[in-house]
């Protein structure tokens, strides 16, 4: 990879005797997004009074940065939770332990969220284990539906469901509209499972191939054009970056709009009054997909606090520990006791779980965020051109051929 020189070498720990492992706490890192989450977790942790963990915790957006630099100085944590999109670029700058051993021993291995392991896993190793989750869902206002004639207990799950529920609720008039998308922003999180569901594909599998201009992205775009020109979606998404999709759901004036789990939180607790249900984000002809968010578990490379670290890796995945994830706010990991674990939980926590655990996706791709993340990259250019704009050729053709220059200037 061109972009080592940015991760850093990789670099071992220093030496120190077995006893003095013994002796010093875990160093951890988590980073800010996942802060109210994880501090109560390690508590819960070190109060067992076996192995302890000194959890730092770095401010979202420089963590990728603060690692790289740390593990060029010898001075990376034994541990950290990583956002797993960055887990291949760090796993092919060899700064990664290989953690394949440990998978032999866990019966529950295939269970867990297939998105954040292929994520993980490098020429047949595997370099990072699910810690927390996250994944986007289609939330729908059950008034809504009530108020046009459609039953709130059977949620969409097709593209033409979706679209004759969004003109029967904008005909209720008013500014009452049935669908929304930020149309310059937070494309990813958003609008990827709706191409996913419907069979396409952006990026190979290695994530060194762009395969932008393909039949099913141009349906999944065509879709979302129809709705905008049936006028379902009000005249601001166009210039939307994100936040104020959720605000006007919580108002009572959107039926539709893609969200993530957290949004169960912060209208649950903060607009009680909404009515509103959860299902997974359907394809063309049903199906469907989800975005997975969230962290995983990756170990130093040169550690020698392996046996420690494990003991938090085997916490993290008893039913104690997935129970402690979602009472904290997360999705858990492991799909087979997911239900178990979020047994106190609002049920709809469940849904976004299993859409996670059965249809969860994330590109793999060492330079994530100049594609996707990015306000002017290409993928962001890519929605709200085709989307909203009159040249869905060119779109596509200027996104295909700018997904390829960054990857191929990556590698």
């Amino acid at each position: 990879m061109k972009r080592r020189t940015f991760l850093g070498a990789a670099m071992s720990a220093p030496m120190l005797s077995t006893a003095a492992w013994s002796q010093e706490p875990l160093s951890m890192w988590a980073r800010s997004d996942v802060a109210n989450v994880i501090r109560p977790f390690v508590d819960t942790f070190n109060a067992k009074g076996k192995t302890q963990i000194k959890l730092d915790i770095v401010v979202a957006r420089e963590m990728v940065q603060k690692y790289a630099a740390a593990a060029a100085a010898r001075s990376a944590p034994d541990f950290l939770l990583l956002d797993l999109i960055y887990t291949p670029a760090f796993a092919s700058a060899d700064q990664l332990q290989d953690l394949s051993p440990w998978t032999k021993e866990m019966p529950y291995f295939e269970s867990l969220s297939p998105a954040h392991r292929k994520l993980g896993e490098l020429d047949g190793k595997l370099y990072g284990l699910p810690f927390s989750a996250e994944g986007s869902v289609l939330v729908y206002n059950k008034k809504l539906f009530r108020e046009a004639g459609l039953d709130p207990e059977k949620p969409p799950k097709n593209w033409g469901e979706i679209t004759d529920a969004a003109v029967k609720i904008r005909a209720l008039g008013g500014d009452r509209y049935g669908y929304y998308v930020p149309g310059a922003g937070a494309a990813a999180f958003r609008f990827l499972p709706v191409v996913w569901a419907n069979g396409g594909e952006v990026l190979s599998a290695d994530g060194k191939k762009a395969t932008i201009d393909s039949p099913q992205l141009r349906e999944a775009i065509g879709f979302y054009r129809d709705l905008w020109a049936k006028k379902v979606m009000p005249e601001s998404v166009v210039a939307d970056t994100g936040p104020d999709a959720l605000t006007g759901f919580a108002a009572g004036r959107v039926g539709m709009t893609i969200t993530g789990a957290f949004a169960i939180g912060v209208l649950t607790t903060r607009y009680p009054d909404v009515e509103f249900g959860v299902t997974p984000i359907p394809g063309k002809n049903g199906g469907f997909a989800s975005f997975a968010g969230g962290d995983n578990i990756v170990v130093s490379r040169g550690t020698r606090r392996l046996p420690a670290i494990r003991e938090f890796v085997d916490f993290a995945y008893s039913l104690e520990g997935q129970s402690l994830l979602g009472k904290y706010g997360s999705l858990p990991v492991r799909g087979d006791i997911a239900a178990a674990a979020l047994k106190e939980n609002d049920p709809r926590y469940l849904t976004v779980a299993e859409a996670v655990n059965k249809g969860g996706r994330t590109p793999r791709s060492s330079v994530y965020n100049d594609l996707f993340n990015s306000l002017n990259g290409p993928w962001v250019t890519l929605h709200q051109r085709a989307i909203f704009g009159n040249d869905v050729d060119g779109a596509i053709a200027q996104a295909q051929a700018t997904f390829q220059r960054i990857i191929n200037e990556a590698n």
